[in-house]
């Protein structure tokens, strides 16, 4: 007996291979999307997201700036742009160590692959809270004596730098080579930053073995500069300005001072000898920041920062500016100024 057919079937047609379609389906389908990948902006079609770099300093000056702005520059020579793979942001504490922290909190909260702190005062809000984030200090005097490293070979955790220990040595034989007559030294310096008190501590040895008066006079704030340079008129013979951010901040006020006074001012930092400093021996803090940038760039490329020692700044200068000099009532010797690498007119 013969099966009745079913309603609409005709056993003579081969069945629909469904599988075949569906692979053919699938390959079409992946070959629209490989090619619409390739026709994609490059920023679009990047395999990794941008590396994120947190910058913080204490305050703003021209050679914390420069600092800063060398570490820019040493991210971009190493292939790390601003906008194509690098995301950057930047935040000052406008001098208040308060403000440092609440900045090294957020920063710390928004995890990005590196932190660079500019200054000792930042260094230290940032380490107290980056936890196990690389974190690169730059511009820090004495960083194992502000508990930032264990020590300048191994510093012991995911933190380390650059230092601008200055050469006081050097810069005390400058100042005495300008005022051959010179029997007491004035600092002015905020007793409340770590690296401040080293400078001033070390100066007071060297100061003592070369048989002159140190006369210290403190600024915590800014706003205390000018009080601080006045204090020092009539008890000092010239003024030294060590790396203090608080007082280069306001280098103005002393410089005023000095002109009114007739009393010479030096200072520490190269960049101050343009804004009216008599003379400078020390480093350009644009080179400075690019040694450190080199440094967030190994890391950002895998280096491990506890690997690392703490770099220290070798090539040092002399800057001269004899017409801020001779308005302090001082000629600087004429060889001096013939050496000098820079002389500021």
């Amino acid at each position: 007996m013969t099966p009745a057919p079913i309603l609409g079937h005709r056993s003579d047609l081969p069945l629909p291979n469904f599988p075949e379609k569906i692979m053919r389906l699938a390959a079409a389908i992946a070959a629209a999307f490989t090619f619409s990948l390739a026709t994609l902006p490059p920023a679009l079609a990047q395999d990794a997201p941008a590396k994120r770099v947190a910058v913080t300093q204490i305050v703003e000056h021209p050679a914390l700036d420069a600092t800063r702005q060398g570490v820019q520059d040493a991210l971009a020579e190493s292939g790390w742009t601003v906008g194509k793979n690098l995301d950057w942001s930047y935040e000052s504490a406008q001098g208040s160590v308060s403000t440092a922290a609440q900045i090294a909190k957020k920063f710390a909260g928004q995890a990005p692959d590196v932190i660079v702190a500019i200054a000792t005062p930042s260094a230290q809000t940032v380490a107290a809270s980056a936890g196990s984030i690389p974190v690169v200090f730059s511009a820090v005097t004495d960083p194992v004596g502000a508990k930032l490293v264990r020590s300048l070979q191994e510093p012991g955790g995911p933190v380390t730098g650059t230092s601008d220990m200055l050469p006081l040595d050097k810069q005390l034989a400058m100042i005495r080579r300008a005022m051959p007559g010179l029997t007491r030294l004035g600092v002015i310096y905020n007793n409340g930053e770590a690296n401040s008190v080293t400078l001033v501590e070390t100066l007071k040895g060297l100061t003592k073995e070369a048989g002159l008066t140190l006369v210290e006079a403190t600024a915590p704030r800014s706003s205390d500069v000018l009080g601080a340079a006045r204090s020092l008129v009539g008890k000092a013979d010239a003024v030294y300005v060590p790396t203090d951010n608080t007082v280069i901040s306001s280098l103005e006020a002393v410089i005023k001072v000095g002109i009114d006074n007739k009393l010479p001012v030096f200072t520490g930092d190269t960049a101050s000898v343009e804004r009216g400093a008599a003379a400078a021996i020390g480093f350009d803090y644009h080179e400075l920041g690019l040694q450190t940038g080199r440094m967030v760039a190994r890391i950002l490329k895998g280096a491990d920062p506890r690997t690392m020692p703490v770099e220290m700044v070798q090539k040092l200068d002399l800057y001269v500016n004899p017409g801020s000099a001779a308005r302090m009532g001082l000629a600087l010797p004429e060889d001096m100024v013939a050496e000098a690498a820079t002389v500021i007119r």
